[in-house]
């Protein structure tokens, strides 16, 4: 049986890809899996809920300016490698994976130091500066876009896979996940989300929206507005039932546990530019408006989304221009035009690699069965 590490932290978009792979290399062959992440991440609460064994080391990222603070982290980055290649010797891994954040730093450099078959994943066009560096070292480079091929120093070892997308997200379906949310069959649905915690500004301008479109029949705006603006937004539209209604039109909800059931659901949806989020948009094959966090690393997300908007399966809205009536204009667009929406959502379609997490494993296997050959 193989042993494998698998290593993400820090955001929910490094934590679910390294999952979903996980759960891609249990349907090809058994497998042994530990997840190495922060003490203090949210992998340290997720991996466990998940099922699988979690080991912690310390890590953090160097500031960009010249400061003591850069001091103390590159003394903790030696307690890093020390501790991640104890974990290396007791786990004795055939392959280690990384998905992103500064943890993959140490475990796959002393992966690669210790002769171990090393990989990483990178969801984003622009590489994050952890997965950049360590291109130098590691075996191969699995990308979530193309585009990203050109921004990595060293692109001989760059596959394009795409990004892992979870199975719930490709098998629900519509019609039973409109009953189970309680949506028309007929209506013309709008999913509207920033993330779990939500998106301040796009919550913002929903509100002009949802007032807009109060009982405009055969429209649902359905918006997880994220725990933190829920009771703002319920308190600046005032007359929201106790079911999340706002007329007859809009549907307010602070979480979506059930997003597979809300993207079946979808005709359109009103995103951030996650490469996560986005790699489940394409392969549900839906037309999107998207709305980039500005304040990313190093604007990833403007570039995420310029892919889909230059492939036709996007519109794009600016944060800083975003206003209630950009939106409004894009949905009554969207609505009337019929052909207009499903030529986006055969775009999307296309950018979508359903098989990304089933390659990825396929890929990690293979270089584990390598592991003498080093």
């Amino acid at each position: 049986m193989k042993r494998i590490i698998l290593s993400g932290g820090g955001t929910g978009g490094h934590i679910y890809p390294a999952v979903t792979i996980a759960r891609e290399l249990e349907n090809v062959e058994p497998v042994e899996i530990l997840f190495v992440g922060t003490p203090n991440g949210m992998e340290s609460r997720i991996i466990p809920e998940e099922g699988y064994r979690f080991a912690s080391i310390p890590a953090s990222g160097l500031k960009r300016k010249i400061t003591f603070e850069n001091v103390k982290i590159l003394c903790r980055t030696a307690g890093s490698l020390w501790k991640a290649r104890k974990i290396l010797r007791e786990f004795k891994p055939d392959v280690v994976i990384g998905t992103g954040g500064y943890v993959c730093g140490p475990i796959l450099m002393a992966a690669a130091l210790s002769h171990i078959p090393t990989m990483i994943q990178e969801q984003n066009v622009i590489p994050g500066v952890t997965n950049k560096i360590l291109s130098h070292v590691v075996d191969r480079v699995a990308l979530g876009y193309k585009e990203a091929k050109a921004r990595f120093p060293v692109q001989d070892k760059c596959v394009y896979t795409g990004n892992p997308t979870r199975p719930a997200i490709r098998e629900a379906k519509r019609d039973e996940s409109r009953e189970k949310l309680g949506i028309r069959p007929d209506d013309f649905m709008v999913l509207i989300a920033g993330g779990s915690r939500g998106a301040r500004n796009i919550n913002n301008a929903m509100l002009g929206v949802h007032r807009h479109f109060r009982d405009t029949p055969g429209l649902c705006l359905y918006h997880v507005t994220g725990t933190r603006d829920y009771g703002n937004v319920l308190k600046e539209l005032g007359e929201v039932d106790e079911r999340g209604y706002y007329g007859s039109s809009s549907r307010i909800v602070d979480y979506q546990h059930d997003m597979p059931s809300a993207m079946a659901a979808a005709d359109l949806v009103i995103y951030r530019a996650g490469a996560v989020g986005l790699a489940e948009v394409a392969v549900r094959g839906l037309p999107s408006i998207l709305i980039p966090y500005p304040y990313a690393a190093e604007d990833h997300q403007t570039y995420n989304a310029r892919v889909f908007v230059a492939a036709g399966a996007a519109k794009m809205i600016e944060d800083k221009y975003l206003t209630a009536q950009e939106l409004i204009q894009d949905i009554e667009e969207l609505h009337n035009h019929k052909d207009v929406l499903a030529g986006m959502a055969e775009a999307a379609e296309k950018l979508g690699k359903a098989s990304a997490g089933a390659d990825i494993a396929h890929m990690a296997l293979e270089l584990a069965g390598k592991k003498g050959e080093r």
